[in-house]
């Protein structure tokens, strides 16, 4: 049987419409959260929905198409959240994208900008339309997401580095300003998590057969193979939980230990 610690509970999602947002809201729709989901993407959005009516019946959910690069559209999905729910207990900004891989030299500001707009210009954006609204509420909790990419050189990635880099910059400082305030912000660091974005990073390497790339790819981490999006779920579930309760600022790698090895 699966726990309830979300009865009750508003949790909005950004990039909910694949990979890592689809899987955490189908686990958080399972542990009786009510869900707003934020996509890019319509196809997307309604997939996930579905996905998430079959794992929880009776859950309550809405979508909102949002760019969350854009001011306008990020207010929306907050306001549109509050005028259904009433509040956001629950913030998994995670919205993000890889980019082209190239070295710096040849990567483009243009490209690097793109990169930057969505996965930190988007995930500021979200904590400036939602903290405020945490603290008024008294607590709340955040998940963003970073990437082993943000803790450690990868290569080939200026804008995504840079981004992720700054993702847990934006999350330490968050932490120490809204902690007294009962909102927790916390952050992931996922490394090789089978996805959508991963599969096309594999793409990139091997057009042909991305799935070589990517057995060859994941020959040096310590635990021999991908992590699955459900495992990452667990993770920002457990961090939006009462049971993380005196977590805050915490950066957590799910890399299956490869951003340890030497």
């Amino acid at each position: 049987m699966t726990d309830a610690r979300f009865d009750g509970r508003t949790v909005l999602i950004t990039g909910g419409g694949s990979g890592l947002g689809r899987a955490t809201a189908v686990r958080l729709a399972a542990e009786g959260a009510k869900l707003a989901l934020v996509d890019i993407s319509e196809a997307g959005l309604a997939a996930t929905a579905e996905a998430v009516r079959e794992a929880a019946p009776g859950a309550e959910l809405i979508t909102v198409l949002a760019d969350v690069s854009q001011e306008a559209d990020v207010q929306r999905y907050v306001d549109e959240t509050l005028a259904a729910f009433g509040r956001i207990d629950g913030f998994f900004n995670n919205a993000g994208i890889e980019g082209k891989q190239n070295l710096t030299e040849d990567f483009t500001a243009t490209e690097f900008d793109r990169v930057v707009a969505i996965n930190l210009r988007g995930v500021f954006l979200g904590l400036e339309k939602v903290l405020g609204v945490m603290r008024g509420q008294g607590g709340g909790a955040v998940v963003n997401t970073a990437s082993v990419g943000g803790i450690r050189g990868v290569g080939n990635q200026s804008g995504y580095a840079a981004a992720k880099h700054g993702v847990v910059g934006l999350t330490r400082n968050s932490a120490v300003e809204y902690g007294a305030d009962g909102v927790r912000v916390n952050a992931i660091a996922p490394g090789a998590i089978w996805t959508p974005m991963v599969e096309n990073s594999m793409k990139q390497i091997d057009a042909d057969n991305p799935r070589k790339a990517a057995e060859q790819f994941i020959q040096a981490n310590p635990a021999k193979r991908y992590g699955e999006a459900a495992e990452i779920a667990a993770v920002v579930a457990f961090l939006m939980s009462d049971d993380a309760s005196y977590v805050n600022a915490a950066v957590v790698p799910i890399d299956g230990g490869q951003s340890a090895k030497y």
